[in-house]
């Protein structure tokens, strides 16, 4: 029997939480798919473009709760391209940012199968963005480090370290449970008054922020409960921020009052 099935693997990034920041690409790519995995991380929302008749897998990781291991995706992926055609990798924020998505690629393509990008808007830039922080400003930032708090072996990056010494505007994912050392290391580089937004769930309703200083911040997260999914910025550029500004004032007077 002909076998008419043509495999095709797309990574799509669809985003960091609002549905409508999935791109046009993106759409399109859903609309196609025999399959789709998808994350945790990808707004459920997100799930309407893709048909009815595809088969839709859950493989999503969230932090401590692994419904399967890389390796497992890996084959999932190509196991399932092989079998139904054009499978949809949907990974939340931007596959090849912290997503593991390079991994998933490498391995689909060892089997000579197709593979694509869609890339996806990434939580570090778009999470400061809707609270009015530009990462990059004339005369404030020259420039940005993006970092994950949390490396594979579960320590935290060596690069925290080198970006506190720098004047850059530094944003850490995956960092809430490093807060402690993340602060101390800033710290040790005499940054104690630098400003600091935490910003849990970012893009979504469920969206809370906490801002203060590298000094203050782990009080601050203490007393708006803020935790896991969060970014982590550091910079002057919060400072900023027009929608900020209200926090900031508040925040200094309440240190006045201290």
């Amino acid at each position: 029997m002909h076998n008419t099935i043509q495999p095709k693997v797309t990574l799509v990034g669809a985003g960091p939480g609002d549905p409508d920041l999935l791109t046009l690409k993106g759409v399109k790519a859903l609309a196609e798919a025999n399959v789709v995995l998808y994350d945790a991380l990808a707004n459920d929302e997100i799930m309407i473009h893709a048909p009815k008749s595809a088969i839709k897998i859950f493989v999503g990781k969230r932090k401590g709760c692994h419904e399967y291991t890389q390796d497992q995706i890996n084959q999932l992926i190509v196991d399932n391209a092989l079998t139904y055609g054009n499978v949809v990798r949907l990974k939340g924020g931007d596959p090849f940012i912290f997503g593991r998505g390079s991994e998933e690629i490498e391995f689909a393509e060892s089997f000579g199968i197709p593979t694509f990008v869609v890339p996806g808007i990434s939580s570090s830039i778009a999470v400061p963005a809707y609270q009015g922080i530009s990462l990059t400003k004339r005369g404030v930032s020259e420039s940005f480090w993006v970092i994950t708090g949390t490396t594979s072996d579960r320590n935290l990056s060596n690069d925290v370290a080198l970006a506190a010494q720098s004047s850059a505007t530094v944003v850490i994912l995956m960092g809430m449970s490093k807060l402690s050392q993340i602060v101390s290391l800033f710290q040790k580089e005499s940054k104690g008054e630098t400003p600091v937004a935490i910003i849990q769930n970012g893009t979504t309703p469920q969206e809370k922020i906490g801002v203060g200083t590298i000094d203050t911040i782990q009080a601050v997260v203490a007393e708006n409960k803020l935790s896991s999914p969060a970014i982590i910025v550091i910079g002057e550029v919060v400072k900023e921020s027009n929608k900020l500004k209200g926090f900031y004032e508040e925040f200094l007077s309440n240190e006045i009052r201290l």
